[in-house]
């Protein structure tokens, strides 16, 4: 489902800082895999690479024979938009928009009415433990409840890859081996492939496969 070759993303100007060199992978249909590695390996840059949302130095990238690197802006936003689901460090909630609405937003984006929407997502917000927080602004949430709320949010359009940066940072352990078994129930389901960049063993530990990145590349 995803080929990932050589990939290479330096930055900075005449002092290049290398992030990625020659990273290769293979992900297939219904796998999970785990990248684990020390802070600054460039996990999450990999990540924002598979998501079109940087562009690679060098190598290239096909998610479902769809070459991600040769896509325009335009290309790439509509890909993400139709076919990835991208759990953020940062949660990236809209914050004039309700726990329920940003969850609904990709939906929304695809072009579904929110009738054929609500109940997806008022499963997945009963699935992660949002349900009485549907009506609630992200300023009214804790750092977890964020968190599980951008984890409805990339599941809610069913996603044929799954992207999760430090998905359970800020959750307890209760909540987070709920969330990991969400995450990894969602991509077996759907028949879709799943990568979390993770430091927590627990985390890692519900993965098909765990990578680590180093500045050699992957190795696992």
């Amino acid at each position: 489902m995803l080929s990932v070759r050589n990939l290479c993303k330096s930055y900075g100007g005449a002092r290049k800082r290398v992030v990625l060199r020659n990273v290769t992978l293979d992900v297939a249909r219904g796998e999970y895999v785990a990248v684990v590695g020390e802070s600054g390996a460039g996990k999450s840059t990999l990540l924002n690479l598979i998501a079109g949302l940087d562009v690679p130095d060098a190598g290239s990238i096909a998610l479902n024979g769809s070459a991600v690197t040769s896509l325009d802006d335009a290309q790439r936003t509509l890909l993400r938009r139709r076919s990835i689901g991208f759990v953020f460090q940062a949660f990236h909630l809209l914050p004039h928009l309700t726990v329920a609405q940003n969850v609904a937003l990709p939906l929304a984006l695809n072009g579904l009415r929110e009738p054929e929407h609500v109940a997806r997502v008022g499963d997945l917000l009963r699935a992660v433990g949002l349900a009485d927080a549907a009506a609630s602004l992200p300023r009214e949430l804790s750092g977890g409840e964020m968190q599980r709320a951008a984890i409805a949010r990339a599941l809610v359009h069913r996603p044929a890859l799954l992207l999760a940066d430090e998905p359970t940072g800020n959750l307890d352990q209760d909540s987070a081996a709920q969330v990991l078994a969400l995450l990894r129930e969602q991509v077996k389901r759907e028949s879709g492939a799943g990568i979390i960049v993770t430091h927590s063993p627990l985390a890692a530990a519900t993965a098909d496969r765990v990578l680590t990145l180093t500045a050699e590349g992957l190795k696992g």
